[in-house]
């Protein structure tokens, strides 16, 4: 699993999509699908971690879990 599919994963659990956390954290519009292929600055991960109500390291260990 990617970095995105942890945050997509999580941002259901809390309802909320993908395009609400890029808007709501003034992001540029499809920032966070982008890390898919690419890890994202450490400063906009955390706010995003921070705004879903978990770790930064929570979602490195989902991403990697979903991996094994």
């Amino acid at each position: 699993m990617s970095l995105y599919t942890a945050v997509k994963e999580v941002a259901n659990q809390n309802k909320k999509s993908i395009y609400q956390i890029e808007h709501d954290l003034r992001l540029s519009n499809g920032i966070i699908g982008k890390w898919n292929k690419s890890m994202p600055r450490a400063d906009v991960l955390q706010d995003v971690a921070d705004y879903l109500g978990v770790t930064t390291q929570y979602l490195f260990k989902l991403a990697r879990s979903k991996n094994e």
